[in-house]
């Protein structure tokens, strides 16, 4: 059926992850879903479902008090196929069933993992399904032997297991709402070295994406890094620092974020919310209480997102980097960007100009409407929206208090900023014609 397909990639991306989070949201609705016995309305289990598939994190019940352990199983079970993919599962099946993969298939994948080509790309999808269970299952026993401490060993387990597949896939749905309450998040562990160490290491790992890790690993063999890998590790790593260095000096002496906790635990942190903007979802202070400037940095940095071919959303670290680069270019009087003695092509610098122009006139748009439905101040707005469309999943309290409106909006720009909003424009956009001749160039005055 697949073969026979007229839908284009793109297309087909698009229509699946619509199906899937149909199918979630039907099963949510259901009463064996709910802790009350009763059906969940359909734009709340819709919201919940798009939320999990496209691993975001906004939530406007509480995933631990309101879902029965069926329920949660579902939450899990979309946050995974979301993370890697319904086509990296699809050709999951196809493996165990012993199935060739045929040669749409493999664009499907080629499109869902944000490949440049073909080669290499079935290959690559089983280092990326060895990756993610060995790395959630390292963090599962982590997560368990110091969260049976507190929880016992049966919930620890679960917390565990659960935990880890939620924040690799930068999720940032939680269970801990019946021991420290509703939507509290990883507040109660906000000194706790062991759980916030392994859930940044998961954050970073689920975002620097499967291409990176999977030259990181062979670089025994190769001895090399990929100019993708050296500007991912690179954008990766100088972001954290930054943001930790930014909410630590304007933290600092906030009472209700880190004034409240001794250095190293001010350190952590700051590291912690650093890292979660990153499209994890969870959080260690309440954000609430945050300076205004901090929560402004935060928009940035969730704006940005992750790295392509992950988890998370936003217009990635490579984009961002490209952007920077060619502003530096052009204030250095260069005509070419260049990174570790790369020079990169003026098709990439173009697409990054018009995918980060998609993304901010998509905030802007969403944001104005909410403005005008939404009886909330601005910034509380901005910052929904751009956790919606970086599909992180932090929020300052606006996502319960949404009205039905609001709700489809947030999950539309859930949906956006999952599949990417170049993905979406080449799926909505007419078959292209060959264009039979060009215009003369024209010049036009600028600054």
């Amino acid at each position: 059926m697949l073969k026979k397909s007229r839908f284009t990639p793109p297309q087909i991306l698009v229509l699946g992850f619509a199906l899937i989070i149909l199918i979630g949201s039907g099963l949510l609705m259901l009463p064996v879903s709910s802790t009350d016995g009763l059906p969940l309305p359909f734009i709340d289990a819709l919201f919940t479902a798009t939320s999990a598939t496209c691993v975001t994190g906004l939530v406007v019940v509480d995933t631990g008090t309101h879902f029965t352990t069926f329920g949660q199983m579902v939450i899990i079970s979309l946050i995974q196929i979301g993370g890697l993919g319904f086509m990296s599962m699809a050709t999951l099946f196809a493996f165990i069933l012993r199935k060739k993969i045929s040669l749409r298939e493999r664009l499907l994948l080629q499109e869902a993992l944000n490949q440049g080509s073909m080669e290499g790309i079935v290959r690559l999808f089983r280092k990326v399904l060895i990756y993610s269970l060995t790395i959630e299952g390292i963090a599962a026993v982590l997560f368990t032997a110091r969260w049976s401490v507190d929880l016992g060993f049966p919930k620890g387990l679960y917390y565990g297991i659960w935990h880890a597949v939620s924040f690799f896939n930068n999720a940032g749905f939680d269970l801990f709402g019946p021991i420290t309450g509703p939507f509290t998040s990883l507040t109660a562990y906000a000194g706790d070295f062991i759980t916030n160490a392994v859930t940044m290491a998961l954050i970073v790992l689920g975002g620097i994406g499967f291409i990176v890790m999977s030259d990181v690993m062979d670089y025994r063999k190769t001895k090399r890094l990929t100019l993708h890998s050296k500007v991912v590790l690179s954008a990766t790593s100088i972001l954290i620092v930054t943001g930790a260095l930014v909410i630590f000096v304007f933290e600092y002496s906030n009472s209700k974020t880190l004034g409240s906790l001794d250095f190293g635990g001010k350190i952590l942190a700051s590291f912690f919310q650093s890292v979660t903007p990153r499209t994890a979802g969870a959080n260690t202070l309440d954000l609430a209480s945050l300076r205004q400037a901090s929560q402004f940095f935060m928009i940035i940095l969730m704006f940005i997102g992750a790295s392509p071919g992950s988890t998370g959303g936003g217009i990635k670290t490579t984009t961002f980097t490209m952007l920077v680069g060619a502003i530096v270019a052009m204030v250095r009087g260069k005509e070419d960007i260049v990174f570790f003695r790369n020079r990169l092509g003026k098709e990439r610098i173009l697409k990054a100009i018009t995918l980060t122009m998609f993304a901010l006139f998509l905030v802007i748009f969403v944001t104005m409407l909410l403005s005008t439905t939404e009886d909330h101040e601005f910034l509380m707005i901005l910052y929904e929206v751009t956790s919606a469309f970086g599909t992180v999943g932090l929020t300052l309290g606006l996502t319960t208090k949404l009205t039905v409106f609001g709700k489809v909006m947030i999950a539309l720009t859930m949906f956006a900023g999952r599949l990417g909003p170049l993905t979406l424009a080449y799926a909505l956009q007419p078959k292209a014609e060959k264009e039979l001749y060009r215009y003369p160039e024209g010049k036009i005055t600028i600054g």
